[in-house]
């Protein structure tokens, strides 16, 4: 068995969604004066590596507290959209260099080979993103997630996150931002797990993302 870590590390220098206020991560005790060390972490939900659930965009739908805990752990393909330059879109045309795990996977994770942009202007570029077509094979297959290696999975200019509402308007599907060492994954379905913090009412949350390989 081997474990990848498909989780960026939080830290106050991270890269965050522009308008979006970084991480803090303030000393509260020390071994010094308390005999322990303590840390306060101060930081929107949509931090780092971290899911979306349909109650982030819609009022009354559901959070991540609520899904069952298998919403969240599953088998995954990864499918290789690198080729792909700046602006273009994610199409079946990808999905189907690994169409037969592509269906039978819970979770699809795109792997746009941006993670290596991580900490640099460019992340936040015109990154590739999936048009229609690829939505509707992801609410047709009842998917559990889909995740990728950028920002988000609308174009950085759509303020209006049209991908996004159409995933989460009548389906439960969590959305996987911010990953990354997708490269070293393979194409074989893998294990996938994406656990978020469990607090109440959560719109979203920080994730430990690992895929397990047999």
């Amino acid at each position: 068995m081997r474990i990848i870590d498909l989780t960026h590390v939080i830290s106050e220098d991270m890269p965050v969604y522009p308008g979006t206020e970084g991480p803090k991560l303030q000393p509260a005790n020390s071994y010094e004066v308390d005999g322990f060390k303590e840390t306060l972490m101060t930081m929107y939900t949509h931090t780092g590596t971290h899911m979306d659930p349909p109650a982030h965009l819609f009022k009354g739908r559901t959070t991540l507290d609520q899904f069952p805990i298998d919403q969240f752990v599953g088998k995954a393909a990864v499918i290789d959209c690198t080729a792909l330059q700046e602006g273009q879109q994610i199409t079946v045309e990808q999905i189907n260099q690994n169409r037969e795990n592509a269906e039978r996977a819970e979770f699809i994770l795109f792997h746009l080979g941006w993670d290596k942009y991580w900490g640099t202007p460019q992340y936040f570029g015109d990154y590739p993103y999936v048009d229609d077509e690829v939505v509707e094979f992801l609410i047709q297959g009842k998917k559990k997630g889909v995740g990728l290696d950028v920002i988000g999975i609308d174009p950085i200019a759509d303020e209006n996150l049209t991908i996004h509402k159409k995933l989460f308007q009548n389906n439960e599907i969590v959305v996987i931002e911010n990953l990354r060492n997708l490269d070293l994954v393979g194409h074989n379905l893998f294990t996938f797990f994406a656990l978020p913090l469990k607090h109440i009412d959560a719109d979203g949350s920080p994730i430990r993302a690992i895929a397990v390989l047999d």
